[in-house]
C-alpha cells in the first residue's frame, strides 16, 4: 500500500476523492486515550476494499445535515479481502474475503456482551455506538476507500466461507454490512410474521431492504410509500404495493384502497429526520413519517424504526428540530399500545442468517435495491445522483474486483 484515495466530505452538496496515507493497525488516538486502549490494534486487520456502498446516511452529511465538519472521510459500509491482520487476530487469515458491520463494536463490554453492539460502550468518546467515517462517532476512518482498518477484527467480521461463491455474489453480499440487516431489522421489530400486512415509509434502499425483509419474513402485502415515482417502480418489481404520498387521497384511503381496510398490522420508519408531509406541496415535518405509521398501524401494533434520527441538525425547519425535538403524536402511539424499536441496527445479530439465504439463493438483495457499481473515483457522481433521487444503490468497486454482471 503506498497510498490509500478515499472519499472525503468538503462542503455542503461535494464530496471529493482525496489521497490519504495508508491505514495502520492503530486505533484513533482520542478512542484510545479516553477509553484506555493501546493505540496499537492487535486486534485488526487491514482490508481491501472489494465493495463498499453509498448509503442515505452519509446523504445527510453531505447535505449539510448534521453537525460533520469539511474533511469528514465517508463510508461504512465495508466488505473486502484482509491483506494485514494483529498479532491477536486468532480466527481470520490473509486472503480472506469479510463483511464489516458499520458499528465498530469491541465484543467486551456490557452491550457487546449483550448482543447490543449498536450501542458499544468502548470505541466512541463521546457517546455509546460508533460507526466508520461518520460524524460524532468516535473518529474512525471511513471506508468508501481503497483500504480500512477493522478493529476486533475475530469479532466484527463476517467471513464468507468461499473465496469464489462469494465473488459470484457479491453484489447481494456487499448489502450486509448495512441496510439489508437494518431493513430486516426493522422488519423484525415492527413484527412482521407469516400473513402480516405491512407499511414501509420511503422507497430508498432501506426501505427496499425492509420491504424484501418483510417478504422473506412471509408478509401477506407489503405496501411502498414514497414521493419518487420510480424509486415507487423499483419497489413493485419485486412484488411490493406502492403509494403516492403526494397524491391528495389520504394515506388511510390509499391503504384501504389495496386492503380493503385502513390500517397495517405493523409499519416501518425508513425514513427518518428528512421527512417529508402528506401531499403535492407539503414541505419538510420532521415528525410526519413517525406520526403516519402510528395513524396508520392497528392497535397493539408494533412500529420499526431503522429510518435515522439525529440531536444535531443545522437545517432543520425549527429550533425545536435542530436539537432534534420533534412533534410527535406520542398519546397516539400511547393510546394504541405500540412498541416502538429505535437506533442503529446491531448487524451482528442478522448478517450471518441473512448470509446464508444470499449464498442458498433465498434472498435477491441486490436485485431488490438496484445495486450499481461504479468505480471509487466516481463516487462524486454516485452521490450526487442518488440525491436526486435515483432509484438505485451505488456500489463501489475501488480495485475492480467486483465481476462484470
Amino acid at each position: 500500500m503506498s497510498g490509500n484515495k478515499i472519499v472525503v466530505y468538503k462542503e455542503p452538496g461535494r464530496v471529493v476523492v482525496e489521497d490519504h496515507d495508508p491505514p495502520k493497525l492503530e486505533v484513533p488516538a482520542d478512542v484510545s486515550k479516553s477509553k484506555g486502549l493501546t493505540q496499537k490494534a492487535v486486534h485488526g486487520v487491514i482490508l481491501r476494499n472489494v465493495a463498499t456502498n453509498i448509503c442515505g446516511s452519509d446523504q445527510h452529511m453531505v447535505r449539510g445535515r448534521t453537525t460533520a465538519p469539511a474533511g469528514q472521510t465517508l463510508g461504512h459500509e465495508i466488505t473486502g479481502e484482509i491483506v494485514e491482520k494483529g498479532d491477536d487476530v486468532q480466527f481470520l487469515d490473509v486472503g480472506d474475503i469479510v463483511s464489516v458491520p458499520f458499528n465498530i463494536a469491541c465484543g467486551r463490554c456490557r452491550n457487546c456482551r449483550e448482543g447490543q453492539t449498536g450501542v458499544c460502550l468502548n470505541v466512541n468518546p463521546g457517546r455509546a455506538g460508533s460507526a466508520y467515517g461518520y460524524v460524532d462517532m468516535g473518529g474512525w476512518e471511513g471506508g468508501q476507500a481503497e483500504y480500512v482498518m477493522v478493529p476486533f477484527a475475530d469479532f466484527n467480521c463476517l467471513k464468507f466461507p468461499d473465496r469464489a461463491q462469494a465473488l459470484e455474489k457479491i453484489l447481494d453480499l456487499t448489502m450486509l454490512s448495512d441496510i439489508f440487516p437494518t431493513g430486516y431489522h426493522g422488519a423484525h421489530t415492527a413484527g412482521v410474521t407469516t400473513g402480516s400486512t405491512v407499511y414501509v415509509a420511503g422507497a430508498g434502499p432501506v426501505g427496499l431492504a425492509a420491504a424484501h425483509s418483510a417478504q422473506l419474513l412471509g408478509a401477506a402485502v407489503v405496501i411502498v410509500g414514497d414521493r419518487n415515482p420510480q424509486r415507487l417502480e423499483q419497489a413493485r418489481s419485486f412484488g411490493c404495493e406502492t403509494v403516492d404520498i403526494t397524491q391528495d387521497a389520504t394515506l388511510e384511503d390509499q391503504i384501504a384502497e389495496i386492503l380493503g381496510i385502513n390500517e397495517v398490522d405493523c409499519a416501518v420508519d425508513a425514513v427518518g429526520f428528512e421527512a417529508s408531509g402528506h401531499g403535492a406541496g407539503a414541505g419538510e415535518q420532521p415528525a410526519a413519517v413517525l406520526n403516519s405509521i402510528m395513524s396508520l398501524t392497528r392497535a397493539g401494533g408494533r412500529l420499526g424504526i431503522p429510518g435515522l434520527y439525529v440531536t444535531g441538525d443545522p437545517g432543520a425547519p425549527d429550533a425545536d428540530a435542530k436539537e432534534g425535538t420533534l412533534k410527535v403524536r406520542l398519546g397516539l402511539g400511547w393510546a394504541k399500545s405500540h412498541a416502538f424499536t429505535t437506533g442503529q441496527c446491531p448487524v451482528l445479530r442478522y448478517n450471518r442468517g441473512l448470509m446464508m439465504s444470499i449464498l442458498h439463493d433465498k434472498a435477491r438483495i441486490a436485485k431488490a435495491v438496484n445495486a450499481t457499481v461504479i468505480p471509487l473515483d466516481d463516487a462524486p457522481r454516485g452521490y450526487q445522483e442518488f440525491d436526486q433521487g435515483a432509484a438505485r444503490k451505488y456500489v463501489l468497486d475501488p480495485h475492480g474486483m467486483i465481476p462484470a454482471a
